[in-house]
């Protein structure tokens, strides 16, 4: 899997989420929200180790980027510090960025109620400060 796909598995599963928004299916727009969050952080996750050959010197790296965790996958493509700064200024995108912490893949379990489903999804596709939008910018 390279970049390019990554990115287009995220915006696609923004837009899956969307329908599933606009049929009722809370639950299904829940976890396939998170996985677009998931699949545009492992594209910065390559981006970094395009730019840097982190893999070169981290032998456990790779196997630190097999998780659903937003966190982990933040912290491995290097963002933690700069998201830090941008949510010192923009406090709208640190609540953004709590909210989508609250996902796992463990929701595919769950059921969820619509509030649940737009305020995470809201939360990551909100203009301009949702955390996807601000992803975009680093991928």
């Amino acid at each position: 899997m390279n970049r390019a796909t990554l990115k287009q598995l995220a915006r696609d599963r923004i837009e899956d989420a969307r329908i599933l928004l606009g049929h009722g299916r809370w639950a299904a727009a829940y976890y396939l929200s998170g996985y677009a969050l998931e699949a545009a952080l492992k594209a910065c996750v390559l981006k970094l180790v395009d730019e840097t050959g982190v893999i070169f010197t981290d032998r456990k790296f790779a196997e630190k980027c097999w998780t659903h965790s937003t966190e982990v996958l933040m912290t491995q493509a290097n963002l933690m510090p700069e998201l830090a700064r941008e949510i010192g200024a923009n406090p709208a995108l640190g609540g953004n960025w709590g909210t989508v912490q609250l996902w796992s893949e463990a929701s595919r379990y769950h059921i969820k109620s619509e509030s649940e489903a737009r305020t995470l999804f809201d939360a990551i596709t909100h203009d301009p400060d949702g955390v996807f939008s601000w992803i975009q910018r680093h991928w």
